[in-house]
């Protein structure tokens, strides 16, 4: 037991000095999040537009030919 508590220990005090890639200043905070959603935002209005701009297609095929649906051999 005493073994393993002090192998927990020497593996906490190493893991804690561990040192991870720096994360660039610019990427940090509140407004580099807003700034990146008001650019996802407006990408999507732009998108919405230009669907919203062509006319709607009409589907063609076997959708179109279809007979109304009635219930068949029912008593």
């Amino acid at each position: 037991m005493k073994v393993m508590v002090i192998m927990v220990a020497l593996w906490l005090s190493a893991a804690c000095g561990v040192i991870g890639s720096p994360i660039p200043p610019e990427d940090v905070g509140i407004a580099p999040l807003i700034e990146r959603q008001k650019k996802l935002d407006s990408l999507e209005a732009a998108k919405q537009e230009a669907v919203e701009g062509q006319p709607a297609a009409e589907p063609l095929g076997q959708d179109v030919d279809l007979p109304p649906l009635r219930p068949m051999g029912t008593r």
